[in-house]
């Protein structure tokens, strides 16, 4: 495994951007039996981040694919044909650092969240994508495959600080060879970072991720944590969410100031056959000029909009109709990746 020099940023989602990365679902993905609806989803995210900044989309059939963003803004667009299982681009896309300066994109093994599903072509799409050449010359390649790790499961304050849970990065299937003092360290040396936050509680039913840390509580800023809280006591949800914002009460900013901690309202709850789905304002992706929030179709959302535009004052807070995203167990962050400025 490449070890990173001491040298090493682990950039926070607000760091300047070049672009976002999306993986287009296709009829052979889970999507199959509903690819016109989720597709419109899709389709309102990439119109979104092309009016702002450059897209890089993973794709079956380009010609295809251009028929369906007729009127997106084909300048910012880079569209690239390859295998792919599914969509979650966070997860299988790559996690960029800044190594002297420069950038680097890191390759970690996807294995489909503990082996719960297929992933041989989406494991392979970041090593794709960087000799296809679709990553400026100044960005490099560092591969990471021995270490199982989604780009959901962490979240960066770009001081030093990541904020993960135990019951993912702790979980069978992953790493289970490392305990959790050996997968800190690595997470330390390779991000080059101060510090570990772990939450022990949080979770939402449905999620297939095993809590990943961005459907619960994310860094708006480097002193700012937003969350998802429950406020109905007959809810599932809702001791183990009090205790996980228990947890962040007790954590400190590197200065040692307690967070501003925003609390986002638990999303209505959603079901399909099989059960509840993951509904959670928490899975908004920070753009250099927007807030990606996906919407529900609830009250809430614009409640869970407000809320988030007093964390980013100066961005505007988009809403996209993440309704047919829950129904495959994701939501808005779980289809993009971004890119730091320099990358593309």
């Amino acid at each position: 495994m490449t070890k990173a020099s001491a040298n090493t940023f682990l950039p926070a989602e607000w760091y300047p951007q070049s672009g976002v990365m999306l993986t287009w679902p296709h009829a052979g993905t889970d999507w199959s039996e509903m690819l016109d609806e989720v597709e419109e989803s899709f389709i309102a995210i990439a119109n979104e981040i092309a009016r702002r900044e450059q897209l890089v989309i993973v794709c079956q059939d380009a010609d295809e694919l251009k028929k369906k963003l007729a009127g997106i803004n084909w300048a910012n667009v880079h569209l690239y044909e390859m295998p792919s299982n599914d969509t979650w681009a966070r997860d299988h896309g790559p996690i960029t650092v800044f190594r002297d300066g420069a950038p680097i994109l890191y390759d970690f093994r996807f294995n489909g969240w503990g082996q719960k599903f297929p992933s041989n072509h989406d494991n392979q799409i970041t090593r794709r994508l960087f000799n296809k050449e679709a990553f400026s010359a100044n960005a490099g390649y560092a591969n990471f495959l021995e270490f199982v790790l989604e780009g959901g499961a962490i979240e960066s304050d770009g001081e030093g600080t990541v904020l993960t849970t135990t019951e993912c990065l702790l979980s069978l299937n992953r790493n289970e060879h490392m305990n959790r003092e050996e997968i800190e360290h690595l997470l330390k040396d390779v991000f080059g970072l101060n510090r570990v936050l772990w939450l022990n509680n949080g979770y939402l039913a449905g999620d297939d991720t095993d809590s990943h840390v961005d459907t619960l509580a994310r860094f708006c800023d480097a002193g700012t944590i937003a969350y998802v809280k429950c406020s109905d006591p007959e809810d599932e949800h809702f001791e183990a969410l009090k205790r996980m914002e228990e947890e962040l009460k007790t954590f400190t900013t590197q200065e040692g100031k307690p967070y501003r901690l925003l609390a986002l309202p638990m999303a209505d709850a959603v079901y399909d056959e099989e059960g509840r789905l993951p509904a959670t304002y928490a899975n908004f992706l920070i753009m250099n000029n927007a807030v990606l929030l996906p919407f529900y179709g609830s009250k809430k959302d614009e409640e869970a909009k407000e809320i988030l535009q007093d964390a980013f004052p100066e961005r505007e807070i988009i809403g996209i109709n993440c309704l047919p995203l829950i129904k495959q167990h994701g939501s808005l962050h779980c289809v993009t990746m971004q890119f730091p400025k320099g990358v593309l």
